[in-house]
């Protein structure tokens, strides 16, 4: 594989995505509109190579940051948006939502880790300054609206009866992942925490070291609690989420992945959480599912219940390169490498069935997926771009 030009055309496949503010569109043909949390973490994949990705995009977010409380829309002071349509014909798809709107449990915390990632590398102090009163209602938004109950927890529950009933990265309209709200994710917690952590650098930078201490103080709550509430001694791993009577959800999927990259997980948990990953109910030579083949629900071709994402592998990879397990990362990297040459592409998300990879993005299946999405190309682009030395939390 010539890796130089395989680089070159995923590049140019991301330029396609590009909006003329600058920020990445999620995907084409379809969601080729701005998204939270999707062009963000496409943002953060790509900070190493054009920073103004993630500036552009961080702008054109805190322009729409929410203002007021609408339940039709789901804003919330502080809250960054979900996904916006602008033009009527787009809007008439979803009559029933508000745009922008804002039912992303997710995209708020990203916000502030991916500004943070962006100030870090580039010093730019100017659009801290700028970004400042954003940040300060993105960290207020977590700490407020999304934890009614006061427990520390990012949690959602849908405002608009109407719209999203799921609201992290699995995200749907039913109840695909049968969690009674409100709903604590695993991976939205590991987000949350180091959400707090970025927003307490940011303050730090700013001279307010009152703001900063009380972020790294909540923070070290929040992890403390994820740590205790959602690992199952028994499995070696942590569940799904908890549900609105703070049960767990027993699932083994890959969301818990993400903690790795958020820096939650104790050392001595570190080798249990890998090894799961590895287990054949979840990986396959094509990467990590999303659920478990041993789960009641398992659906190959399941969008979120069986179907493997890159995005979802970008994030299990620069995880375990965090963590020091490079073997484990380059195993992840190479499945991603295996599936475009099998596919000819890196398309939103794949099915593995008895070993062999299905293009879903081809229409034989009524799971549909992008064949251009811009945080899959961001994936293979990341790690196609990278050493083998470790990254940091």
């Amino acid at each position: 594989m010539d890796r130089e030009a395989l680089r070159a055309r995923i590049w140019k496949d991301l330029d396609s995505l590009r909006a003329p503010e600058g920020y990445l569109k999620a995907g084409a043909p379809r969601y080729s509109t701005l998204f939270g949390r999707d062009s963000l973490i496409a943002s953060w994949q790509l900070l190493s190579y054009d920073p103004s990705i993630a500036a552009a995009t961080l702008r054109v977010l805190a322009s729409y940051q929410g203002r007021r409380v609408n339940r039709r829309s789901e804003e919330e002071p502080g809250k960054i948006l979900h996904e916006h349509r602008f033009d009527r014909e787009s809007r008439s798809e979803l009559p029933d939502w508000k745009f922008p709107y804002y039912g992303s449990v997710d995209s708020t915390p990203l916000f502030l880790i991916v500004a943070q990632k962006y100030v870090e590398a580039t010093g730019d102090r100017r659009l801290l300054n700028a970004l400042w009163p954003s940040l300060v209602a993105a960290d207020g938004w977590m700490s407020t609206y999304a934890d009614v109950d006061g427990d520390g927890y990012v949690e959602y529950e849908r405002k608009n009866p109407r719209g999203l009933f799921h609201q992290g990265w699995k995200d749907g309209s039913d109840d695909h992942l049968g969690i009674n709200p409100p709903v604590a994710l695993v991976e939205v917690q590991g987000y949350t925490v180091a959400a707090k952590r970025a927003f307490g650098d940011l303050a730090s930078r700013r001279g307010k070291e009152r703001l900063a201490g009380d972020a790294r103080e909540a923070a070290s709550r929040i992890e403390s609690a994820l740590n205790r509430d959602f690992w199952m001694a028994d499995a070696g791993y942590y569940a799904l989420a908890l549900d609105g009577k703070k049960r767990v959800r027993r699932a083994i999927t890959s969301n818990p992945g993400h903690l790795l990259l958020a820096g939650v997980v104790p050392e001595e948990r570190v080798a249990h959480l890998a090894r799961r990953l590895f287990r054949d109910d979840l990986w396959t030579p094509f990467g990590v599912r999303t659920h478990s083949s041993s789960e009641p629900d398992f659906n190959p071709l399941g969008y979120h219940t069986g179907a493997v994402w890159p995005h979802d592998n970008w994030f299990l990879w620069r995880g375990l390169r965090a963590v020091g397990r490079g073997g484990d990362a380059r195993k992840v990297r190479d499945a991603m490498l295996r599936a475009y040459e099998a596919l000819g592409k890196i398309p939103e998300l794949y099915a593995v069935v008895d070993g062999e990879i299905v293009d879903l993005s081809r229409g034989h299946s009524t799971t549909r997926a992008n064949p251009l999405q811009a945080w899959s190309l961001g994936t293979l682009f990341d790690m196609l771009s990278t050493d083998d030395t470790p990254a940091s939390p």
